[in-house]
């Protein structure tokens, strides 16, 4: 509908310059100023709704990475847990509905991890943080193509469950569900029957780093939610400051202090999350003492300044740097000598994340396939190509809105557009520009994963299974029943091969981090536009 406008109403005004049509005229000039005021009120409503958008302009739509981010977005829908509202696949249904029972907590929520049915707390609230981290930097995009929605109910879907996960300041359930029980049986969880106990970390047994990466999942989910659910987005952030709280005080790995998880999960430290959920604290409330805990305070103690890492569920090293260096970018200018220099290290340190990246930079890493596609481990190695080039997408788009228009690695200059290029180079490996000519996204283009490792997705849906069962389907010679609409799987080999076999776990599960990361890297590939300077 179109706004009228100040010279469009004097146009009307003129045209009811006759007597006898000056009754009707003034009654169609109020019913145009009511129209306008509506106009203008569901405008307002719409940048409310969505205002981490309100900076973007209209662009041309990739139509590619559209229609694979639609896809993508229907896998946390493969994954819910719960009692399922408006789910769009066919051939999921209720399940886990009495988890958390045993502690007279309703853990029903929240999303199975990969391929079985466990909630293990640590991957999910990356992912929890990953998509807020992607809302609120293109939510503008997702809301384009009619995507925005969906991103928010399944964000809220893990938040809800990480809320209740948190019953108290110093106690949080991080794992539903017992790996060894769940892995001797291949069942769709919808009938499982096996005993699901769940796991916490307290002051007794700490668990530093999976405290912190809930902290941050619902600090940065409570930025997404502040304008259309303020009550919600306390609540959040009540959690976030409390479990940063009880991260910080009884700092000990989760691993160490609970060792049967050991196997599954394992943390290589904890002071990346601590960075990482402190630094989305900043974010969330511009408290000070926060941005002093990421510089003057823990900043030289476990940064590693100026070494390069890789971003993941379990290295949130390369994601804090990015993150903080978008307060240079916009926003450092009033701060603390001090801080804004510990800031530029950040900074300095994401600049050579970015230049390493790039592959005909100086310092380029070597870890590449011959294909082109950042390789760094046998196990799920798509996840870091596609974490890797979701960090360069943001740290293009923060160049461009900050009119940076050069980053420098040894001396020699590269624009946002060839960070943008080296992103756009892992998307379309991804989605099927390899040498197999496969996509790794379940359900786009012609030719994806058919024997994906993934329970639900492998079993019929009318088959009478038990636990042991089951197993002829894992091993079965059809292709699984139940399309994994938008999973991406582990991914290829480093010679660039896959094997389309649901037990071949390393290259075929998929994961709802990797989810998360490849709808972060789609949306921000939509189109090309200006990214928020501020969050709040």
């Amino acid at each position: 509908m179109k706004r009228i406008s100040e010279a469009e109403m004097g146009g009307k005004q003129a045209e009811a310059s006759n007597p006898r049509d000056r009754g009707s005229s003034i009654w169609c000039f109020l019913v145009l100023l009511i129209g306008a005021l509506v106009v203008t009120a569901a405008a307002l409503t719409i940048l409310k709704y969505l205002h981490f958008s309100k900076n973007n302009e209209a662009h041309p739509i990739n139509k590619k990475y559209a229609d694979a981010l639609e896809l993508a977005l229907q896998f946390f829908d493969v994954q819910k847990s719960g009692k399922l509202v408006d789910n769009r696949i066919p051939w999921r249904g209720d399940s886990g509905l009495q988890d958390g029972s045993e502690e007279n907590l309703d853990l029903s929520k929240g999303m199975y991890d990969a391929g079985d049915a466990m909630k293990f707390g640590f991957p999910m609230a990356f992912t929890a943080t990953v998509l807020s981290w992607s809302i609120l930097e293109y939510g503008g995009q997702m809301n384009a193509v009619k995507q925005i929605g969906y991103a928010y109910n399944s964000l809220r879907w893990i938040t809800d469950y990480l809320i209740n996960s948190h019953p108290s300041e110093n106690v949080l359930y991080f794992q539903v569900g017992d790996p060894g029980l769940d892995h001797k049986c291949w069942e769709r969880p919808e009938t499982m029957t096996e005993r699901r106990p769940v796991t916490q970390v307290n002051t007794s047994f700490p668990g530093t780093e999976v405290a912190a990466e809930t902290a941050a999942a619902l600090a940065s989910a409570s930025l997404v939610f502040k304008e259309n659910d303020p009550d919600y987005s306390s609540s959040l952030l009540t959690h976030a400051r409390q479990l940063f709280t009880f991260a910080d005080t009884y700092r000990a790995s989760y691993s160490i202090s609970i060792p049967q998880v050991q196997g599954f999960y394992n943390s290589t430290g904890y002071g990346d999350e601590l960075l990482w959920a402190a630094s989305w604290l900043y974010h969330a409330t511009r408290d000070d003492s926060y941005l002093r805990y990421v510089t003057e305070l823990n900043g030289q103690r476990f940064a590693n300044m100026e070494i390069t890492t890789w971003f993941s569920w379990d290295d949130k090293l390369a994601g804090t740097q990015v993150l903080l260096s978008r307060i240079i970018f916009f926003g450092a200018k009033d701060m603390p000598t001090v801080e804004n220099l510990d800031l530029q290290m950040y900074r300095k340190t994401a600049e050579l994340v970015m230049c390493g990246l790039l592959p005909d930079s100086p310092t380029a890493t070597s870890r590449r396939t011959d294909g082109g596609l950042i390789w760094i481990t046998e196990w799920n190695p798509l996840q870091h190509a596609v974490a890797s080039a979701f960090l360069a997408v943001l740290y293009s788009d923060y160049m461009l809105t900050s009119q940076t228009e050069t980053l420098y690695c040894s001396g020699n200059p590269y624009k946002p557009d060839d960070l943008r290029n080296f992103a756009i180079s892992q998307a379309d490996y991804v989605l099927g520009e390899n040498p197999m000519k496969i996509s790794y996204l379940v359900g786009y283009g012609s030719r994806y994963p058919f024997y994906v490792h993934h329970r639900g997705s492998s079993i019929p849906v009318n088959a009478d299974t038990s636990c042991q069962d089951g197993f002829k389907w894992l091993y079965s010679d059809d292709p699984n029943p139940n399309i994994a609409v938008g999973a991406l799987v582990g991914g290829p080999s480093l010679n660039d091969s896959y094997s389309d076999t649901r037990d071949n776990v390393k290259q075929s599960e998929p994961s709802t981090y990797n989810s998360a990361l490849l709808v972060g890297l789609l949306s921000g590939l939509i189109s090309t536009s200006s990214v928020v300077k501020s969050y709040t």
